[in-house]
């Protein structure tokens, strides 16, 4: 099983931003956590601040991948290119926020990527990654099921 994880703006600076909301792991700390959690599963990581290079990421995914985990950081709450390429991209995809953004200012409470994804998780800093990966693997068992 192969799965894409995508981080969004500013995910590069996990770690130093605000503890209480981000909690105190780097991205790398993420990774590796995954990694030992997952050990048969095949990651791999992307993390941008440009818009653009995180949609073509989602566009060629599927010639490679089985699912997406996506932490789209700011682009969450405005970008409407990215929703759209999640939407178009048939994989499981499940969208990542390590905030819990229903206690976060209003603006973050507006998730237009999300709709673009099967499902979202919100609040639980770096574990939400870990059941992202439980939830993709049974999707892509419920799918092989069904075929």
């Amino acid at each position: 099983m192969r799965i894409l994880i995508l981080n969004g703006p500013n995910l590069n600076l996990l770690g130093a931003r605000d503890k209480n909301h981000y909690g105190s792991l780097s991205l790398q700390m993420i990774e590796e956590k995954l990694r030992e959690e997952f050990p048969k599963i095949k990651f791999t990581f992307f993390q941008s601040n440009l818009e653009g290079e995180l949609i073509n990421q989602v566009q060629d995914a599927i010639k490679s991948f089985n699912g997406i985990i996506i932490n789209p950081g700011g682009y969450a709450h405005t970008s409407v290119a990215l929703r759209d390429s999640l939407a178009e991209c048939n994989l499981p995809k499940v969208e990542v926020h390590l905030s819990h953004l229903a206690n976060r200012e209003k603006f973050r409470q507006n998730l237009v990527t999300a709709s673009g994804c099967d499902g979202y998780i919100s609040g639980f800093k770096e574990i939400g990654y870990l059941a992202a990966v439980f939830i993709i693997q049974k999707m892509i068992g419920r799918l092989q099921k069904v075929d």
